[in-house]
């Protein structure tokens, strides 16, 4: 079974939020950058930094991370996808993430971005956090909580890869 928890219009109103939080938790976009981990990651951190461009009236770069070779669950990737075009050193890094579960996927994000240099502050945004943390990561930045059962499962759908934008939950087959 499954069921729409956002639609597009709440994913906007969700990023649109965040980006105002952003901007005021860092007061304003300066040495401001945003990395977004790759796959659904990305297109959100797109889409974060676009909207904090079009506040500030100042171009806020936005890269993204790979972090397959930094899992600790055996799921190494063949080529690095990793696209930083600008220097992290002693910048403050927004990098974000579609859904945090256990933060294994952030912890390694994290180990992945020192790759690329030091930045001066790391701060988390993820539009959908759905609990059942096994590390002690949190997102600075939140677009939604959703209470689930440890077996479900969220599917962030975005325009890019999928031609529609939502967040969908599955809920996983009683037995």
């Amino acid at each position: 079974m499954s069921a729409v928890l956002m639609d597009s219009g709440d994913m906007r109103r969700a990023l649109g939020r965040m980006a105002h939080e952003i901007l005021e938790a860092n007061s304003g976009a300066e040495d401001l950058v945003v990395v977004g981990v790759l796959r659904r990651g990305w297109p959100i951190a797109k889409r974060l930094a676009f909207l904090m461009t079009q506040i500030e009236g100042t171009t806020i770069p936005c890269g993204r991370i790979d972090v397959r070779r930094f899992r600790d669950d055996g799921k190494p990737g063949a080529e690095d996808g990793t696209e930083i075009p600008f220097q992290i050193t002693g910048k403050s890094v927004i990098l974000v993430d579609e859904v945090i579960f256990t933060a294994r996927t952030a912890r390694a994000a994290l180990d992945a971005l020192m790759q690329s240099g030091r930045p001066r502050r790391v701060q988390l945004a993820v539009l959908v956090d759905r609990g059942h943390r096994e590390l002690p990561i949190e997102p600075n930045f939140l677009g939604r909580k959703f209470q689930t059962e440890r077996a479900d499962h969220i599917v962030v759908k975005v325009n890019e890869y999928d031609g529609e934008d939502a967040v969908v939950l599955e809920r996983a087959a009683v037995e």
